[in-house]
């Protein structure tokens, strides 16, 4: 992000010193310009009057909107009015010169279990090399203003007035006021969260101290002080912004660093930033004073150019995309839109705006603390009755949405700045992002730079931030760039009965797809089946609990019509349970629902030397989904895949953690970003789906990562079984049985299991079963043999090319990404 940045001394002092004017155009809501324009002339409309300066209206300014006729309400320190206004009125206001912008006081919505595992905070609590005079960093000393419903301060993890050390219950109503009055709000409030529970349980995320389930569901920074600012339930523009005006205002009396929002306007889907809107000026005007702002990104996705607000697209603010437990984003978080951004130019700076979340976060399934004015099950009844111990019914409860992922963020933020309070907002939104996991098969404009890190994160904010970086993909200039988009997508529904003639389904690829993709979920002992134009044929994995209900197969693109079809086990080492072909094979009779999509082909660079490679459709789906790079001279298909390169793919398709040591040399032969590819994927617990877990890789001793060895099947089943998180399931696999393998009706016994070391062959069975690997199919027919039997062969100390590894990958992306 190109911003022009502000020493802290001199952001302070420009803060607090008299109004410089701006040099762009004062804006009239164009909402409000409809409503006002649709609407008797002399209808009374909710504005915000935002003035050309940067302290609070002044009494001359206050008194010429009452001599207008204008009731409404001042902020204390945000050069804002909160007015009930006519037509004439608000036209008369908007032409004063100390005007910048009348706004619509727009209603605004709530985006509404252990997620510290996933964010890295227990590794960091853990990290006994990162601490704060001896204890774990927890965001001691830093205030957190909770902008939302309100917060419950008799709760037992959030006790007034001992950790929500301030308690505000403010809600604007304009239609009460005579005059424009200053605002006004009751402190010292216990709970200010009367109605839904929404700010109870995002002030949980953030520093809740877990006291009422032994610290199982602590939050973020439990150590921080939370300031609650309690509008209700129900949100308006003003009610939001009087929380900005409190947070500059009371800022020294409670060291508040980070205000977390948990909102969004709806109605300001897919605008572009717009500085003149208050909240914009609000969020700036903290900026300027050193408080970094968080938003939720909002629950408008999937699609693209929906984020709530054009205020979470202000280069100075944080906006926190909603991922799951297990790395990926959220079907519900909002999207921006690929390559949208602009400039603007406020008191002679120049800043760059982009249309895309920051970071995500966890926001599916979040434990958090429940109100005790909430009713019961409020946020997920069944949920909390069936996976919350009874003693902690009354509590917790669960809650998803982009609300629930900001406020990790806000927690986070509190750590880096309790490690180092000199960071203001460029430092500190350009960490977490350097910081970030990346995500596959996501881009910037969907997941922003990935998912925060929360150990990597406090490490850099201690001043090693320029170690950071190497691992993200906004950070790095590819060799390669396959220009693939999607193409359709459908389902299409096969039966299967064990006796019969088979039934198809059939589906038109166009000559634009360069490869089809299809997955289905499965647990009754079938496969599904694609057929091409030609006759080939790519089955599915067979469906059954020991093997796993999620299977899919790739293929190249053929023009023409393709069939689908479901198939079962019909016969088994090469022994055949229908010998008489009166059945389908065995298994339960069903219907699966297939989803199919194309990719299609939209130009393709540096990828040259693989035209008319077998391939070919393999390394452009890897490409175009950033899962791997070219070389410098080209993709080199056939090309041994070295290690280093595969601890590089790893980093882009494994959801694998920075490690804390970012790029510093560990092993003398990584430097640079070669150093931060080894430094990820031979630390511990750096894999996202797993608790707790051994490496990705293992170097050749503690000094010698071995970059340019050749890595063989082994060690690409290994790695790619270990990146889905499976690590206990393989370690359950019999070492003393044959390691299978499915061949459309056939389960075969794969012939060398015995040249693998044992302690592999859970790893290469999974790799098998969910098509992550592939096995040497031989024919033998003895003399006396009445039918030729196959046998297969996994060549474990076989090398493993580039291009064979681009197809591994293609059965990876649906795991991580989808």
């Amino acid at each position: 992000m190109n911003t022009t940045t502000k020493l802290s001394a001199l952001s302070l002092a420009l803060a607090f010193s008299m109004s410089v004017p701006n040099s762009f155009a004062k804006t009239f809501d164009p909402d409000l310009r409809a409503l006002v324009e649709a609407a008797n002339p002399d209808t009374l409309h909710q504005v915000i009057i935002t003035f050309e300066q940067n302290e609070a209206p002044s009494a001359s300014q206050i008194e010429a909107l009452e001599l207008l006729g204008v009731n409404g309400v001042a902020l204390q320190r945000l050069p804002m009015v909160g007015a009930l206004a006519t037509a004439d009125q608000i036209e008369a206001i908007y032409q004063r010169d100390d005007v910048r912008s009348v706004w619509h006081n727009d209603p605004l919505v709530l985006e509404n279990g252990d997620a510290t595992e996933l964010t890295g905070v227990k590794d960091l609590r853990a990290d006994k090399s990162l601490r704060s005079n001896g204890t774990p960093y927890s965001g001691r000393g830093i205030g957190v203003v909770v902008n939302d419903s309100g917060v419950d301060g008799t709760h037992g993890d959030l006790m007034y007035p001992q950790h929500v050390v301030q308690n505000v219950l403010a809600q604007v109503n304009l239609n009460s006021l005579s005059g424009v009055a200053p605002i006004t709000y009751q402190e010292n409030v216990a709970n200010t969260d009367i109605a839904g529970g929404h700010g109870t349980h995002v002030a949980g995320t953030i520093a809740g101290t877990g006291a009422m389930s032994k610290g199982e569901h602590a939050g973020v920074a439990p150590g921080a002080s939370i300031i609650g600012y309690g509008s209700g339930a129900a949100l308006f523009i003003l009610d939001t912004l009087g929380g900005f005006d409190y947070a500059l205002n009371n800022q020294f009396i409670y060291n508040i660093r980070v205000i977390s929002n948990s909102f969004g306007n709806t109605g300001d889907v897919g605008t572009d930033f717009n500085p003149d809107d208050p909240t914009n000026v609000a969020t700036k005007a903290l900026a300027d004073n050193g408080i970094i702002t968080v938003f939720s990104a909002g629950n408008s996705g999937p699609g693209e150019s929906t984020i709530t607000g054009n205020f979470k697209k202000a280069p100075w603010v944080i906006t926190v995309a909603a991922g799951d437990k297990e790395g990926k984003l959220a079907d519900f978080s909002s999207r921006g839109v690929d390559g949208k951004s602009g400039s603007v130019t406020i008191d002679g700076e120049t800043f760059t705006w982009e249309d895309r979340p920051t970071v995500t976060a966890p926001g599916v399934d979040i434990i958090s603390a429940r109100a005790s004015l909430s009713s019961t099950g409020t946020l997920s009844a069944t949920q909390d009755s069936e996976q919350l111990p009874p003693e902690q019914l009354p509590y917790y409860t669960f809650s998803s949405g982009t609300s629930m992922a900001a406020p990790h963020v806000s927690g986070i933020v509190a750590l880096m700045l309790e490690a180092n309070p000199d960071l203001q907002w460029q430092e500190v939104k350009q960490i977490v992002q350097d910081t970030a996991t990346v995500m596959p098969g996501r881009d910037a404009w969907e997941a922003g730079a990935g998912y925060i890190n929360a150990h990597a994160a406090v490490k850099a904010a201690l001043g090693h931030a320029e170690d950071f970086g190497d691992t993200v993909k906004l950070n790095r200039s590819f060799n390669a760039n396959a220009l693939l988009r999607s193409g359709d997508s459908f389902v299409r529904t096969v039966d299967y009965a064990p006796i019969g003639e088979g039934s198809f389904e059939t589906f038109n690829v166009p000559a634009s797809a360069t490869l089809v993709l299809a997955s289905a979920q499965i647990e009754t002992g079938t496969a599904f089946v694609l057929e091409d134009p030609n006759g080939n044929l790519y089955g599915s994995g067979i469906g059954l609990p020991v093997l796993g209900s999620s299977v899919g197969v790739s293929a190249p693109a053929v023009t023409g019509t393709w069939k689908v079809y479901a198939r079962g086990i019909g016969s088994v080492s090469g022994l055949t349970l229908d010998p008489l072909g009166i059945t389908n094979g065995i298994g339960v009779p069903s219907s699966t629902d297939v989803a199919i999509r194309f990719v299609e082909t939209a130009g393709i660079e540096g990828i040259d030397d693989t035209l008319n490679h077998p391939a070919r459709a393999f390394v452009e789906l890897a490409i175009n989904e950033r899962l791997m790079d070219a070389r410098s001279d080209g993709f080199a298909p056939d090309e041994r895949m070295t290690k280093i390169e595969l601890a590089d793919a790893l980093t882009l398709s494994g959801l694998v953690r920075q490690s804390p040591q970012g790029n510093l040399s560990h092993y003398f032969d990584t430097v640079g970003s070669a150093a931060a590819f080894a430094n990820a994927t031979t630390s511990e617990d750096s894999i996202m789906r797993a608790a707790s877990a051994a490496p990705l890789l293992f170097p050749e001793s503690a000094s010698f990562f071995g970059s340019e060895a050749n890595v063989n099947r082994i060690d690409v089943a290994y790695a790619l079984v270990q990146a889905l998180g499976l690590e206990s399931l393989a370690k359950t696999f019999d070492p003393n049985q044959s390691i299978q393998v499915t061949h459309f009706e056939q389960i075969i016994d794969v012939e060398d299991t015995h040249d693998i070391p044992a302690e592999m062959r859970g790893y290469v069975q999974l790799a098998l079963n969910m098509g992550l690997a592939q096995v040497q199919l031989e024919v033998e027919q003895g003399v006396f043999d009445l039918q030729p039997k196959l046998k297969a062969y996994f060549n474990g100390q076989t090398a493993v090319t580039r291009a064979e590894f681009a197809r591994d990958l293609s059965q990876l992306l649906p795991r991580i990404a989808n």
